[in-house]
């Protein structure tokens, strides 16, 4: 209309019924190089990390990007992570999850399994505390028996005090004879999930599957060195840094009475 008819092109706007500055309008392409960097950055150092944790990460450093912004790139990036979907529901648990209100009142303990790049197996004992979700101890070793937890947890008296309660499944190193009679010494309630319900001890199956993904799956160990160092690190970075969200995205250590 414009050139055929000489009419403006607001007046042309106007007959075709499209808004002037949409007419007008440019695209500009945006800079993403700064989130791209930063995500590859995030995904190196831990590669099984989610969006979520991603962009959590990056507020808790002072950037303030629009998560949707971030997600674009996050996508574009191709660093969705495959989750396969529940095929049901677990069962409901016949005792209540004791909710502590402060440091030292229920710590819970649990084992994992895996090997090294030779075969050879080892075992990890976890332990937690159930009040601000901070790991107290990650002990690598291919044996765990009964005398090395109780080892484990007379260190964690001298540096920290013990619990009140210490939750447990039905293990043969947790149903041993020896770690009764030292709890009972010392006034700890030794408190047993039912068979079969794991769910009873949600905090350390929790922290189990973050090991899991984010550190044995994520990497090929060699020695138990290897294994203790990584660990050690992948600790620390989870009790000062990792954003919880049951916490109100804040780290472990954040969390005080």
């Amino acid at each position: 209309m414009a050139e055929e008819h000489g009419v403006s092109i607001r007046q042309g706007c106007w007959t075709a019924g499209i808004a002037d500055s949409t007419y007008r309008y440019e695209r500009c392409e945006r800079d993403d190089a700064s989130i791209i960097d930063a995500l590859n950055e995030l995904v190196e150092r831990f590669p099984a990390i989610g969006f979520w944790q991603a962009y959590h990460r990056l507020r808790l450093r002072g950037r303030s990007w629009n998560h949707k912004r971030v997600y674009r790139v996050y996508t574009a990036l191709g660093l969705n992570i495959r989750r396969r979907a529940k095929k049901r529901l677990p069962a409901r648990a016949k005792q209540q999850l004791f909710q502590p209100s402060a440091p030292n009142q229920v710590w819970s303990l649990d084992f994992m399994h895996d090997s090294l790049w030779n075969g050879r197996t080892f075992r990890m004992l976890n332990i937690i505390d159930d009040f601000n979700r901070q790991v107290l101890r990650i002990e690598t070793d291919t044996s765990l028996p009964a005398m090395r937890v109780i080892r484990v947890l007379e260190q964690l008296e001298e540096s920290r005090g013990l619990p009140q309660m210490i939750r447990v499944d039905n293990g043969p190193e947790f149903i041993s004879h020896r770690l009764d009679v030292w709890c009972k010494e010392r006034k700890i309630t030794l408190a047993f999930i039912q068979p079969g319900q794991p769910m009873q001890n949600a905090f350390v199956e929790r922290l189990n599957g973050s090991i899991r993904r984010e550190l044995l799956n994520a990497y090929v160990f060699r020695t138990l060195d290897e294994v203790r160092d990584k660990a050690f690190e992948w600790q620390r970075d989870y009790n000062h840094h990792r954003p919880h969200k049951s916490l109100g995205y804040r780290a472990p250590v954040d969390v005080v009475p």
